[in-house]
């Protein structure tokens, strides 16, 4: 085994041990800085005003950047197969990407995991929307959106114009989810 592997086992397990009611402690600490070597603009607590950028892939291979989504309300859900309370909130998730696909909005799912766990469970589940996939790097995304204490899942809700209007550390409900999309589609 590589010692890239044994270090993200190492980091997996110390994440799955501390991952008590939800969250996990991420070892890294949020450093982002903009381009000119200023901090970003912050909604609250470490969160940027303006939906970071980034690139993962999909399931099928394919490189997709969050730009792809410009335009629409999302959700972006940073999540684990092996974390009970992001398992119990990907049936709402199904339901809302049905429910409202029509009026602009769109789920990004990125799987802090391995692609073979993900790909079994995206299957099993039946997920209608996009599910990146990533290891650290879904870590540091997630870092950059703000989540400082590594709470899975985490969720982030982007409005049309790029502006991060709400974040949920912990499971989010249907009816929590309907109620912050509510003034957005």
């Amino acid at each position: 085994m590589s010692s890239s592997n044994s270090r993200l086992i190492s980091v997996a397990l110390a994440l799955a041990v501390a991952s008590g009611a939800g969250g996990f402690a991420l070892y890294q600490k949020l450093n982002q800085v903009t381009a000119d070597g200023s901090e970003p603009a912050r909604l609250h607590d470490g969160v940027p005003e303006i939906r970071p950028e980034f690139t993962l892939t999909d399931l099928a291979g394919t490189s997709r950047n969050i730009r792809e989504w410009d335009g629409q309300v999302l959700l972006i859900n940073f999540w684990a197969t092996w974390c009970p309370p992001c398992q119990r909130e990907i049936p709402a998730f199904i339901e809302l990407q049905e429910k409202y696909a029509a009026r602009g909005f769109q789920i990004v799912g990125i799987a802090i995991d391995r692609e073979e766990p993900v790909r079994d469970f995206v299957d099993t589940m039946g997920i209608n929307y996009p599910i990146l996939t990533g290891e650290q790097d879904a870590i540091e995304i997630a870092q950059r959106y703000g989540n400082r204490l590594g709470a899975l899942p985490y969720s982030v809700v982007v409005d049309r114009q790029g502006h991060i209007v709400s974040v949920q550390a912990g499971e989010l409900t249907l009816e929590e989810a309907e109620k912050v999309l509510a003034g957005l589609l």
